[in-house]
C-alpha cells in the first residue's frame, strides 16, 4: 500500500468509534482525545461528524453510539457464512453439554465472539457476537495464537496490555510462549481462573478442509462445578466431535 492510498481522516474516525465499548458507553470530547491521541479538535469533529451521521447521539456534553453503529458489524457476519454454518453445532454442544458453548476468531490482540450459545451466565460481563476479549489469557485466544508462528505470537504479545486479570494470570511473554507451545502439541487449551475468578474454559481450534485454522470453539463452566481439572475428559471429546463435523463444512 502507497501512502498516498491511506486516508488519516478515515482511520482517525474509525479509532474513535472503537473507544466506545460496554465499560465506555458515554464519553466526552476530552475522554476520546485521551484514549485516542487525537488532539481535541480532531476528536470534536470525528464525533460530531458521527452525531451528523446518524451513528451517535450527543446531549452537549458526552457521545454515545446509536443503534445504526450496528450495520458497520452487521455487513462482517453478513458477508461471511462462518457464524451461521459454526451455529448449530454450538447448540447441539450446549444442549449436550448443559455449559455456554461459543466461536470466535482472532482480531489484532483479541478474540471476537461470531457465534454463542449459553445455557447460563458465567461470566460478570454478557457475552454475545462481537463481544472482544483479550487473546493471550482467554483459551480462545490461546488455541488461536498458538496456530501462529511463534514470531507472529510474540508480536501480538508485544502489542498486548499483559495485566493480571487473577493471581493465576500469565503475564509474562515466555510463559505465555511455553503454553502455547503446550497447547499446540495437545491439540487444546485450558484457562483455569486467568480471565476472571470462578470460570474455566476450554477450546479447541476450527480448521477448514484444508486444515487451516479459521477460528476457535470452546466451552465455558462455572469452576464452582466444574474444576479445570475435570474440562478435559468432561467436554474434550464433544469438542473435538464438533470439530470434526465442521471441519467437513468450513471451506
Amino acid at each position: 500500500m502507497r501512502e498516498t492510498d491511506f486516508i488519516s481522516g478515515f482511520a482517525k474516525g474509525l479509532s474513535v468509534i472503537e473507544t466506545f465499548d460496554e465499560t465506555r458507553p458515554r464519553l466526552s470530547i476530552s475522554d476520546v482525545s485521551k484514549t485516542t491521541g487525537l488532539d481535541r479538535a480532531t476528536a470534536r469533529r470525528c464525533l460530531l461528524t458521527l452525531a451528523e451521521l446518524g451513528y451517535a447521539d450527543y446531549d452537549g456534553k458526552f457521545f454515545a453510539l446509536t443503534p445504526k453503529i450496528l450495520r458497520l458489524g452487521h455487513a462482517y457476519l453478513a458477508a461471511t457464512p462462518l457464524p451461521t454454518l459454526v451455529q448449530p453445532f454450538l447448540d447441539q454442544l450446549s444442549e449436550r453439554t448443559g455449559q455456554s458453548a461459543s466461536a470466535s476468531v482472532l482480531d489484532g490482540t483479541d478474540i471476537v465472539y461470531i457465534a454463542r450459545a449459553a445455557q447460563k451466565r458465567v461470566m460478570s460481563i454478557n457475552l454475545t457476537p462481537g463481544s472482544r476479549l483479550p487473546a493471550y489469557c482467554a483459551s480462545m485466544g490461546r488455541v488461536l495464537l498458538a496456530a501462529l508462528p511463534e514470531t507472529d505470537a510474540r508480536a501480538i504479545l508485544s502489542r498486548s496490555e499483559l495485566k493480571a486479570n487473577t493471581p493465576n494470570t500469565l503475564t509474562k511473554p515466555d510463559e505465555i510462549i511455553a503454553e502455547l507451545q503446550r497447547v499446540r502439541a495437545q491439540g487444546y487449551a485450558l484457562i483455569d481462573q486467568e480471565l476472571e475468578l470462578g470460570l474455566c474454559s476450554i477450546a479447541v481450534p476450527l480448521e477448514n478442509d484444508r486444515g487451516r485454522v479459521v477460528a476457535a470453539l470452546n466451552i465455558g463452566a462455572p469452576a464452582a462445578s466444574v474444576p479445570a481439572s475435570a474440562l478435559a475428559e468432561r467436554y474434550l471429546p464433544a469438542l473435538f466431535e464438533a470439530k470434526a463435523a465442521l471441519k467437513q463444512v468450513l471451506r
